[in-house]
């Protein structure tokens, strides 16, 4: 009797898709890292995992960084004010931005699996100094 339950809690784990996580990144005025900031500011992802961009606080966007994204990955940009929900199927490396405030520093960045075939890419992308003064510790905890 237990032998034939394992067998078919064994059968049904196998047939059963493996669920993607979703992470909450909220879009705030200020948080942990300062003023105009996603918190948290760098996540770690499997491919066909999402991100949900809450904009906890008024006047805030998601949008990708030109430069910032895997080759072929869709670009991103939401309308201020609300969530956006983007699925991550393609490995790499990237940035985003709130556009309001990208000026003053408000970035995110994103890693998908084991690839990092546009880290340089992603490196060599051109900010503000306060843009790449927050960008910079981002890129570092890329391994």
């Amino acid at each position: 009797m237990i032998f034939r339950a394992l067998v078919a809690a064994a059968a049904l784990a196998v047939t059963l898709p493996a669920m993607a996580d979703e992470v909450s990144v909220k879009m705030l005025n200020s948080g942990p890292g300062g003023m105009m900031v996603f918190d948290p500011a760098f996540v770690r992802l499997k491919p066909g995992d999402s991100i949900k961009f809450v904009p906890t606080d008024k006047g805030h966007n998601v949008e990708t960084i030109k430069g910032m994204a895997p080759e072929g990955a869709e670009y991103v940009k939401s309308a201020v004010g609300q969530e956006a929900v983007v699925k991550f199927d393609k490995e790499g490396v990237y940035g985003f931005k709130c556009s309001p405030h990208y000026m003053v520093g408000m970035v995110a960045l994103v890693v998908v699996g084991d690839k990092r075939d546009n880290l340089d890419a992603a490196k060599s992308v051109q900010h503000n100094k306060l843009t790449q003064k927050r960008m910079e510790p981002l890129l570092a905890q890329v391994q």
